[in-house]
């Protein structure tokens, strides 16, 4: 062929051949190790511990139940069956996720154990004792409580024990003192708390609007309403323990000679002496003889 004529195709010389396809090598290997590095990236990235156990991704590391019977149900959220959450995007950065909250069966207290309206009428002694409380005469007393009232006789003494032994109490007078007595010892009056019906027969109530509310002294024996000692009084404004210390005080107080007062005016605190479950008359709710600085809480003599 003559020289300077092509045919069309160009003619590399041995060494641009060689040339060519060390490029071409080279663009394979770089394509093949790019390909290689993304799906070890890929790998990684799913097999990092979630914060709560799992994989990144939402997969659990080791079996783990999340429903009350050992699976999901379907669409239904984890957490809220037991289990956990898998970690959200916003917490991917490391930053603690919050805990779902607590089920309000978890959380709430179980309703309390509606009171019997009566019981056997037979009563069980609490075998603690105290010490004298006071500086006046002392008055020895023990707690007795109905068989299946749910009092406990021991908690219901040292209940009572503290009642008597406040400052506020009927100690503050120097006339008088407190003991509780131990199993066996005689007392000078007792204490029973009795469920509604056996109040009632305890006390002789005969008023309508009275039965199965109220408490009474009778003889020498403090009858204390099963209802009122668990659930107070609608009248009274204050905790459970507050009325206990009133009933406490109110018929002690009867015990030691006391008789019913009456408010002595609007916005005075009621004397521990008035029949405050028939109505305050404008007085505020009290549970105690004495206030702070040791004033008697009067009002007027009730005929």
């Amino acid at each position: 062929m003559p020289a300077g004529h092509s045919t069309g195709r160009s003619r590399l010389s041995p060494r641009a051949k060689r040339r060519a396809e060390r490029r071409k090598r080279l663009r394979r290997t770089i394509i093949l190790g790019s390909a290689a590095l993304v799906a070890v990236s890929a790998t990684a990235y799913a097999m990092v511990p979630g914060e709560d156990g799992g994989t990144a991704d939402g997969r659990p590391t080791a079996a783990r139940p999340d429903g009350q019977d050992g699976h999901p149900s379907e669409g239904s959220d984890a957490a809220a069956q037991g289990g956990r959450r898998s970690p959200s995007p916003a917490s991917s950065s490391g930053a603690p996720s919050a805990q779902p909250p607590a089920s309000p069966a978890a959380t709430s207290a179980a309703p309390s154990a509606p009171v019997p309206a009566s019981g056997s009428g037979a009563f069980k002694a609490s075998a603690a004792s105290g010490t004298a409380q006071g500086k006046g005469t002392v008055r020895r007393w023990r707690i007795e409580v109905e068989e299946g009232s749910g009092v406990d006789p021991d908690s219901a003494a040292r209940s009572v024990e503290a009642i008597l032994g406040d400052p506020r109490g009927w100690t503050k007078d120097p006339a008088y003192g407190f003991q509780l007595a131990g199993p066996g010892q005689p007392v000078d009056f007792t204490v029973k708390i009795a469920t509604p019906t056996t109040t009632d027969r305890l006390c002789e109530v005969v008023t309508p609007e009275l039965i199965g509310e109220t408490n009474c002294r009778a003889g020498h024996t403090v009858v204390v309403n099963l209802k009122r000692w668990q659930e107070g009084s609608p009248q009274f404004s204050g905790p459970v323990e507050e009325y206990r210390a009133l009933i406490v005080n109110h018929e002690v107080g009867h015990e030691l000679g006391h008789d019913h007062e009456s408010c002595a005016g609007p916005g005075k605190p009621a004397p521990a002496m008035m029949q405050q479950i028939k109505g305050l008359l404008g007085c505020k709710s009290n549970a105690w003889p004495y206030d702070a600085s040791g004033t008697y809480l009067s009002g007027p003599r009730v005929p």
